[in-house]
């Protein structure tokens, strides 16, 4: 006998406030939320700890079928240098192919699971129930990053971090393996003109719309 559980795939691009939201959701539900991209972040920095090569497929993934992803730790896996070995990791098949089956377990886990990131609803879960697609323009994205870098006493320069912005989006949206698009039956929020609470409220009454469906 299978326990029953319940899936919320969240996409979207770069600070578009589908972490955030992410997490909400989670709480709110008592729910177990993974933000995958960590899942990457961590495969990198095993590597960048061993000092192993980045460009070694077979290498990473190994590191990728090893990685646990109950202790992710955001602050750590959140730095620069973490971030670009993942952006170099993560487009190579066989690491996807190895995070993607670690993902679909995760997402099993009762009583419901969110899972954040830019394949959820297409690649990892497209039979999830409640599929979010969570969007803003770049120039709102890269003001949401700015400010938070701002805010934690760093310096920052907008105009980098919007090119920044544009150039994630291009390779995010553009690769070959799992692109980031919203999965066709997707519910689109687009949070440019919507406080985390807006957000929230929306999402909840189409999750609610879909569990009552499924009492």
């Amino acid at each position: 006998m299978t326990t029953k559980t319940f899936t919320i795939a969240i996409d979207g691009p770069a600070a578009a406030g589908k972490g955030t939201l992410s997490r909400r959701i989670a709480e709110q539900y008592g729910f177990h939320h993974l933000d995958t991209g960590l899942t990457y972040r961590a495969t990198a920095k095993a590597l960048l700890d061993a000092g192993l090569p980045l460009d070694d497929e077979a290498v990473a993934e190994k590191m990728a079928r090893e990685v646990e992803l109950g202790g992710l730790d955001r602050d750590i896996l959140s730095q620069h240098e973490i971030g670009e070995a993942a952006s170099k990791i993560a487009v190579m098949p066989a690491v996807r192919r190895a995070l993607v089956e670690a993902q679909r377990r995760f997402s099993e886990k009762a009583p419901g699971t969110v899972l954040d990131g830019r394949d959820i609803g297409t690649v990892v879960c497209p039979d999830a129930p409640v599929k979010l697609y969570v969007t803003a323009t770049p120039q709102v994205r890269a003001r949401r990053r700015y400010d938070e870098i701002v805010g934690k006493g760093a310096t920052a320069d907008f105009d980098a971090i919007f090119e920044d912005v544009k150039r994630r989006d291009e390779r995010d949206m553009g690769r070959a393996d799992s692109p980031l698009k919203p999965a066709v039956d997707a519910h689109l929020l687009d949070t440019s003109e919507m406080s985390i609470e807006a957000a929230f409220q929306a999402a909840q009454s189409i999750i609610d719309a879909v569990l009552s469906r499924n009492a």
